[in-house]
């Protein structure tokens, strides 16, 4: 069955005005069965957003009307293919509460949901760390090298998936080596073997999908899936469940790359 089960929308602040139908006509025309909305769930309201257009999360007061439209073209294409409602929640250090609130809101009006890592605190500051390459290496020089910046995102990674978020806590975490979006800009052959597999071993023993994300295909310091194949690999030999998401915030990155990663091959 042919499943993309993170795709974004036109409540996203900072994707595009596709319509949410046009995602769908586009995913029965390729043959996709099982496709999920996931967009960006809204921040917590004591939560400043470090980007510059504060348009990280969706506009909290779109929420009902974004549940609302998803779940009337649900049923209006019910015989046609499987549409799931979700959101992908960010996990921010120090506001576990806030999401857990959230979740218990939304939890029971939804079928699917992705935990990512965006934002990192150092110094009681956070940043956006996927944002673009000048505030990746801005950062690093904050933190005095690239690699604690790797360091810093694998153990928040980490905490995410060990964090108690409730009983409507996501259960597949997002694009796990975000980190590697700016690699190509920073240079530095960073060793994040070990760190990957590590978090893969965690994602394993606490029953974690894999959100096999194809977007870092498509950016031009990156050059790969999140996580690269060998990790996907390594993913599957810990018997952890692989999930498409081709990411897309615009219709014409629906599906992206998904014939060069699926049926993964041994």
């Amino acid at each position: 069955m042919k499943r993309d089960a993170h795709i974004h929308t036109p409540y996203c602040p900072h994707g595009t005005k596709d319509s949410i139908e046009n995602y769908i006509k586009k995913a029965m025309k390729l043959g996709f069965q099982d496709i999920t909305f996931t967009e960006h769930a809204p921040l917590p309201t004591n939560f400043i957003d470090p980007t510059p257009e504060k348009d990280s999360g969706m506009d909290p007061h779109k929420l009902i009307a974004y549940l609302d439209e998803l779940n009337t073209l649900k049923e209006q294409y019910k015989e046609d293919i499987h549409i799931r409602i979700g959101f992908e929640v960010d996990y921010i250090i120090g506001y576990e509460t806030e999401t857990t609130s959230f979740l218990n809101i939304v939890g029971p009006q939804i079928d699917d949901a992705i935990l990512s890592v965006h934002f990192l605190k150092y110094n009681d500051e956070y940043t956006c760390i996927d944002y673009s390459s000048e505030v990746f290496l801005e950062f690093a020089q904050k933190l005095g090298s690239v690699q604690a910046v790797y360091d810093l995102y694998y153990e928040t990674l980490k905490q995410s998936i060990s964090a108690n978020l409730g009983q409507y806590k996501p259960k597949r975490i997002g694009h796990p080596t975000l980190i590697h979006k700016f690699q190509l800009a920073h240079g530095e052959q960073i060793d994040d073997d070990d760190q990957i597999k590590q978090v893969l071993q965690l994602m394993a023993d606490n029953q974690y999908e894999l959100d096999v994300n194809s977007a870092g295909l498509a950016k031009k310091y990156c050059k790969e899936p999140y996580p690269p194949l060998p990790y996907v690999r390594y993913a599957k030999s810990l018997n952890i469940p692989l999930v498409f998401g081709s990411d897309a915030h615009q219709v014409a990155d629906l599906h992206q790359f998904y014939d060069e990663i699926f049926p993964l091959k041994d």
